[in-house]
């Protein structure tokens, strides 16, 4: 299917994304400018911080050429690719990470709200929870990507729950170094969402308002709990 799917201009785009606030962002990425200063301040943390390998996640699973060192938010751009969800995603089956976005916070939302509602839902004797999220806004050009725009819905490759043929498709552009795919929201019907398969695209990801999910058997409500800083 991939060779078959329209390649994407160029076009230079703001998205968002919703992360648990759990998660800090990872200063190590954000302290150096390049590769060669990484792998420096890495060696010398790497003595004194036992937490470091956790903080920093699989570096093997990322050449240091994809991370965009520099940037601003450039944690949050690589900690998809060397924090991957084991269980997979829509376009990985675990072994590699992937970076989503949306077109809108509330694409993002339902995006998010779906998949936290499937997990909490399996963990037995939760009545009542609060969940934080740190919203993102993020900038990045789709140079190369593929559009999956023109697919229809009804493919399998948005099955809602079965990710077999979105996963051979994801596989295939990995392997075939493709930066990224564009696609309909599954959660939110009009949104559109990507699926960067590297961090390069990016150029900047900054921090936009928090958001809370209660939990009372399901998710009952998302809340924004503040305004993004004044730029």
């Amino acid at each position: 299917m991939l060779n078959s799917l329209a390649v994407l201009d160029g076009e230079r785009l703001q998205a968002y994304r919703l992360v648990n606030s759990k998660f800090p962002p990872i200063a190590l990425f954000d302290d150096v400018a390049d590769a060669a200063d990484f792998d420096t301040l890495y060696s010398l943390q790497a003595m004194t911080n036992p937490r470091l390998l956790n903080e920093v996640g699989r570096l093997e699973l990322i050449a240091r050429s994809e991370i965009p060192f520099g940037i601003t938010g450039c944690s949050y751009a690589t900690a998809p690719f060397t924090h991957v969800n084991p269980r997979g995603s829509r376009f990985s089956r675990g072994g590699f990470g992937v970076l989503y976005l949306a077109d809108k916070m509330e694409v993002a939302i339902a995006e998010v709200r779906h998949h936290q509602g499937q997990y909490w839902s399996k963990v037995q004797g939760l009545n009542y929870e609060r969940f934080v999220f740190r919203g993102l806004t993020c900038k990045f050009a789709d140079t190369q990507m593929r559009d999956l725009g023109t697919v229809a819905l009804t493919d399998p490759v948005y099955d809602p729950d079965d990710y077999t043929q979105s996963q051979q498709l994801g596989d295939q552009a990995k392997r075939d170094k493709c930066p990224g795919l564009r696609y309909n929201s599954v959660r939110s019907p009009g949104g559109v969402c990507w699926a960067l398969l590297t961090p390069r695209p990016v150029t900047s990801i900054i921090q936009a308002a928090h958001y809370e999910m209660i939990w009372s058997g399901q998710i009952i409500s998302v809340n924004r709990l503040s305004k993004p800083t004044p730029r």
